[in-house]
């Protein structure tokens, strides 16, 4: 899976943020962890239980290889009739409906399969990933550290401890474990992308294009670079260079939700407000449950004066993803300008322990 979203949201690491009105999301950056499907060999003198068990797994494989998932179900779902802990069933069960982003199910299958065998470490990692998806940061960063425990020399883990630090808005924990992940692949661009949008969220601009330039080398390809480019164009008041560069990641991936989010962004800041919001409605329709969108949207009526609908946009994206950056101080301003003021202080004080940096000193005065 797609572990970062960037802001432009600045980007979804999958989704940045910026400018007094930022709006770039990260969800476009690399992070992934291996979601596993389990092929078991069947030795000669095994139970018959066993091989049965064995032949359901592979048949059920060999369904998800040709994109049948009801057929694969459907197998798993016999093994477990034979034994309700079979815990490679469970896992690619659970792999089944994260597939189809059914992401509570996915995790009571990935909770089943670990209260059967607390030492199955697959069922670990795709518990992470689900628990990302759900927005439960704090519960994906004990599965990385019950993982580093048993494997503390695995590459993977230290990007997954990265990735849930940036969520949880721990920088300097994640730029540490990139670090440990880039120690043991210098290769990833991926690790390099997810690096430089740390640089980026603790605003070393220079630091981050220097990881982007690297991962540049390696694998030009990768659309995040471009991303995470138009962040910092963005966080420099460049909204022509920004565009650019979300341009190049479009090109890349054309259909990458955070990256047309990032394009309507973009377009708000340059006063295009109708070609910016057909963008993030286009990003909605791709990915309804996007927070990035939805702020980016409020955003956009914030600027056209429809205070009430921009406190409405607002509000969901904070219901879809509370870690979306600067909600808060938009919503302040939303408040604000609907002459709630008393709102309007909550939610600065919300953005200003944050670390949003927008909140100026006036605005704390007034409140205060």
């Amino acid at each position: 899976m797609v572990f970062f979203p960037p802001v432009l949201s600045p980007n979804h690491f999958y989704t940045l943020a910026s400018w007094p009105f930022t709006g770039l999301s990260a969800k476009g950056t690399g992070l992934r962890i291996v979601v596993f499907l389990l092929l078991v060999s069947i030795a000669g003198c095994t139970p018959s239980k066993e091989v049965r068990l064995q032949q359901f797994l592979l048949k059920g494989n060999g369904a998800l290889k040709e994109q049948n998932t009801a057929e694969a179900s459907r197998y798993f779902d016999e093994a477990l009739k034979l034994d309700p802990c079979f815990v490679d069933a469970l896992n690619n069960l659970g792999t089944i409906s994260f597939q189809s982003h059914n992401w509570e199910e996915a995790k009571k299958y990935y909770d089943r399969a670990i209260a059967c065998d607390p030492t199955y470490l697959p069922a670990y990692f795709n518990r992470v990933n689900t628990n990302i998806e759900l927005k439960e940061y704090y519960a994906a960063m004990e599965d990385v550290k019950r993982i580093k425990q048993a494997k503390p020399d695995t590459m993977v883990v230290y990007f997954a401890e990265g990735l849930v630090a940036t969520r949880l808005r721990n920088y300097d924990d994640a730029l540490t474990a990139f670090d440990r992940a880039i120690a043991m692949d210098s290769a990833n661009a991926e690790l390099l992308v997810n690096r430089g949008t740390v640089n980026y969220y603790r605003r070393k601009f220079d630091e981050a294009e220097a990881d982007l330039k690297k991962a540049e080398y390696i694998n030009a390809a990768e659309a995040n670079i471009y991303n995470t480019r138009a962040m910092i164009a963005i966080a420099r008041g460049d909204q022509d260079a920004a565009l650019k560069e979300i341009e190049k990641a479009l090109a890349i991936s054309p259909n990458q939700p955070y990256f047309v989010n990032n394009r309507g962004f973009v377009l708000l800041m340059q006063n295009k407000l109708a070609e910016g919001l057909t963008e993030i409605d286009r990003s909605i329709l791709m990915d309804p449950d996007n927070g990035w969108a939805y702020r980016n949207k409020g955003v956009y009526y914030l600027l056209n004066g429809d205070y009430g609908r921009a406190i409405k946009l607002l509000s969901q994206a904070i219901d879809r993803d509370p870690y979306v950056e600067r909600t808060h101080f938009y919503l302040g301003m939303a408040y604000l300008k609907n002459n709630e003021k008393q709102k309007a202080c909550k939610e600065f004080v919300i953005s200003d322990r944050a670390g949003d940096a927008m909140v100026t000193p006036d605005l704390m005065k007034s409140c205060r």
